[in-house]
């Protein structure tokens, strides 16, 4: 082997290695498949109030993917809360704070410019749901992920599908726990669950 051949093989192999570790799987896990059932369901406070969307203390901001999953909870919510809120108050209030947890989310150029190899995306939200004196009442978390390849080869498309999707689980899961108490799914798979 001549030293050409030697250094273009050398040179696919650091290539191939790269592709690989970009094309990993997100860090951000679950800790579980399914929420547990809050701890009465929600229509038996009077009044439902939910926060706007903030980061955990230990998150990198990212403030176009929070904006985006908080619109994405409005859109969702703003029916139900108008009509839940018109019965009469009861006195008891409930509240429930969306919190970012954990996020990877590529998108803009870096998603453009370098597709799979920019890595996966993934989000990890949870809802701290309380009554008006601070008992919880319910702390169900919910998470998705955008694989590096669909990701990438899709120009973000799938980036921004996930924060959707992470924010539709959510308000199924304040939507589902109102008449019942049922609880709900993660949106987490098997392989994003942590062990």
């Amino acid at each position: 082997m001549n030293i050409t051949s030697k250094a273009l093989f050398f040179a696919s192999c650091l290539f191939g290695a790269v592709l690989l570790q970009g094309c990993g799987s997100t860090k951000i896990k679950a800790s579980s498949a399914s929420n547990p059932p809050p701890s009465e369901a929600f229509s038996a406070f009077g009044r439902i109030e939910v926060r706007p969307v903030v980061f955990g203390p230990d998150v990198k901001a990212d403030p176009d993917g929070l904006n985006k999953i908080e619109a994405n909870i409005q859109k969702d919510l703003s029916a139900s809360l108008l009509e839940w809120n018109a019965r009469p108050a009861n006195g008891r209030t409930l509240v429930i704070q969306p919190v970012i947890e954990q996020m990877s989310f590529k998108r803009g150029a870096k998603r453009v410019l370098l597709g799979p190899l920019a890595g996966s995306s993934g989000v990890l939200l949870r809802l701290k749901i309380a009554d008006n004196r601070g008992r919880v009442v319910a702390n169900p978390e919910f998470f998705q992920r955008a694989g590096a390849m669909s990701a990438g080869f899709t120009l973000g498309v799938h980036d921004n599908l996930m924060l959707t999707r992470v924010a539709n689980l959510a308000s199924n899961y304040v939507i589902g726990n109102y008449r019942r108490a049922e609880g709900g799914p993660t949106g987490a798979d098997s392989k994003a669950i942590e062990p």
